[in-house]
């Protein structure tokens, strides 16, 4: 691998981890170094590491409830559920991946990094119920509104909460799962625009909550 391929650390990365950027580097650089042999990333990934993948999913860090469990679904290469259990040593991760290769991926860099809050899990969200209910449930690039919804639903107790990395189309999948989001008692969602202005292309976070039955 070419080092000067590899997208230079942002300024804004240290004020998103804190006491935590060096673990974050580490991570960036074990990615960046093997991610694409691994099949988890594509090869022009690594000139945007950064500012379109591990800040991405800092900026959702903030949104985790402290002391929560949460679940992140199709986490593959640890996007977000490394970064968020990087960021947020105080939630306890439950990384979801039905890939055996990924899963060995996973927990070897959980294990590297020295994260003692987070838990590999090789199933589908669908076969993870019984680790549940969890507090939060979050998932990026994994499947469209009207799927996830109905996939990730099971997995959260009354009152948890579902927070989705999508992209420029998240407005049209919340109005293609008025069905889904209906079905499953959520709470009227919104869509959060984070780092804007900070990273080229700014996170997009569906955010809404299981309603309690009255």
């Amino acid at each position: 691998m070419k080092h000067s391929d590899v997208e230079p650390e942002p300024a804004v990365a240290s004020g998103l981890f804190g006491p935590r950027i060096d673990v974050a580097r580490s991570f960036a650089h074990r990615l960046a170094e093997i991610g694409e042999e691994l099949g988890l990333i594509g090869p022009v990934e690594r000139e945007r590491l950064w500012s379109r993948h591990i800040l991405n999913c800092a900026f959702v860090a903030p949104f985790l409830r402290g002391g929560a469990r949460v679940a992140d679904v199709g986490s593959g290469a640890g996007l977000p559920g490394l970064v968020l259990a990087i960021a947020r040593p105080d939630v306890e991760l439950i990384l979801i991946e039905p890939m055996e290769r990924r899963t060995e991926w996973l927990r070897d860099e959980a294990q590297r990094l020295g994260l003692r809050n987070v838990t590999v899990l090789r199933a589908r969200a669908e076969e993870a119920v019984d680790a549940g209910p969890f507090d939060q449930v979050t998932a990026r690039a994994v499947k469209a509104l009207r799927q996830l919804v109905p996939m990730t639903r099971p997995l959260l107790s009354a009152g948890g909460e579902m927070l989705f990395l999508k992209g420029a189309r998240v407005e049209s999948e919340i109005a293609e799962s008025v069905k889904q989001r209906r079905a499953a008692r959520l709470s009227d969602p919104e869509v959060l625009i984070l780092g804007e202005g900070v990273v080229p292309e700014p996170t997009r976070l569906f955010r809404a909550t299981v309603v309690e039955a009255s």
